[in-house]
């Protein structure tokens, strides 16, 4: 009986998690930067080659009509970007998106993975690898490489702006540039309005928790927390990724707020019990695929925890936005059309604590094959 719960505590973990973050061994850790781009590239022009986070130069001799996603977040940035059409593979916790099983689409996960032949079947003229999948599937990854598929595989974003850069770059490299300058666009716009709309607010302090894991600094989610304006505890304990977090650290921070996915459960001990989030009810439920995924959804799980924490902000930002929309339809401008550099370099991917999913998945794993070596003897 507790080898049967054991397991299924398990699988529900991972299938929250969803694919794992994290790079293969021997990788250099370096986080992703927020390098801003001198200006939009509207045309996509081909041959173009950029070189990704392993290091590899990528080049397309052509627009790429076939694409394979092995994460969500790639897969959900180009729903975004409007190009969801071009998508002819994905993985299998990108079910959630519109009609992804439509038409002739295919689920291209295996088992522990990413299938190499269902990758391949499905004929792609460019395969989209976040950090998350890289870095417990390399190996696989690698042999789609080997058979003359063109392989992006992109380092870890560490915050919304770099997400958002990280739209525009898989608009650049599918030839939907519009779309993704666009996109990317839209989120800095949503960004800068949030700020606009928490001046002079103060910011409480909150906490991430996920399964026994937090979110400290250089995550993407402390980022979207920062985002809505609260403060990241975790960060200010001194915690760096994704990491676990003892009970004395969340007594110690006295957390007012606490963000947690949707499903995730709230751990219900003294520790977080003694918290002024628990015992004022202060909990802010986000979309498990909004606030894990960085994608240009996060945005809509920052806009979340605004509303939850400071409603009148976000009812300043709704107005603010609502402006925005309307200036740009009175005063439409067209950006310039100009053509990426055709050498562009993508940041290293990050170390396995750096990325939701790797560090949690893989250390999760770990213990359960532990306790389950224990059950079984």
């Amino acid at each position: 009986m507790q080898f049967r719960v054991l397991v299924l505590a398990v699988l529900l973990v991972l299938a929250a998690v969803g694919p794992a973050s994290g790079v293969a061994a021997g990788a250099t850790p370096t986080a992703v930067g927020d390098a801003s781009h001198t200006g939009p590239s509207v045309t996509c022009s081909f041959p173009y080659t950029a070189t990704d986070a392993t290091g590899t130069e990528v080049t397309l001799d052509a627009d790429p009509e076939r694409i394979v996603t092995l994460n969500p977040s790639a897969a959900q940035t180009m729903w975004e970007i409007g190009a969801r059409d071009e998508v002819v593979g994905f993985s299998q916790y990108a079910t959630y998106l519109e009609g992804a099983g439509a038409g002739d689409r295919v689920n291209v996960s295996g088992a522990g993975g990413p299938s190499v032949e269902k990758v391949l079947a499905a004929d792609p003229d460019l395969v989209l690898v976040p950090n998350s999948t890289y870095g417990f599937a390399a190996d696989r990854v690698e042999q789609i490489r080997e058979q003359g598929v063109p392989v992006f595989v992109f380092g870890q974003p560490t915050s919304l702006a770099a997400v958002a850069n990280k739209t525009e770059r898989i608009g650049r490299l599918t030839g939907n540039c519009e779309g993704g300058v666009e996109r990317a666009d839209e989120m800095r716009q949503s960004i800068a309005l949030m700020e606009q709309a928490l001046e002079g607010e103060d910011r409480p302090l909150a906490l991430n928790v996920f399964h026994g894991y937090t979110s400290g600094a250089n995550t993407f989610i402390g980022d979207v927390m920062e985002s809505a304006g609260v403060r990241n505890g975790a960060a200010e304990a001194g915690i760096t990724g994704f990491q676990m977090i003892n009970d004395e650290t969340v007594v110690d921070l006295d957390p007012q707020w606490i963000v947690a996915p949707e499903g995730s459960p709230v751990p219900e001990n003294e520790a977080y019990n003694s918290t002024t989030a628990i015992q004022e009810g202060n909990v802010v439920r986000v979309n498990t695929n909004y606030l894990q995924q960085p994608a240009p959804r996060s945005v809509l799980a920052a806009e979340t925890i605004l509303e939850a924490v400071h409603p009148d902000a976000y009812e300043e930002y709704q107005t603010l936005q609502s402006q925005a929309e309307t200036s740009a339809t009175e005063s439409p401008t067209t950006a310039a059309e100009t053509t990426t550099t055709t050498a562009e370099t993508d940041a290293p991917a990050t170390t396995s604590t750096d990325a939701p999913g790797f560090g949690l998945s893989v250390s999760v794993v770990a213990l359960a094959a532990a306790a389950l070596l224990a059950l079984r003897r």
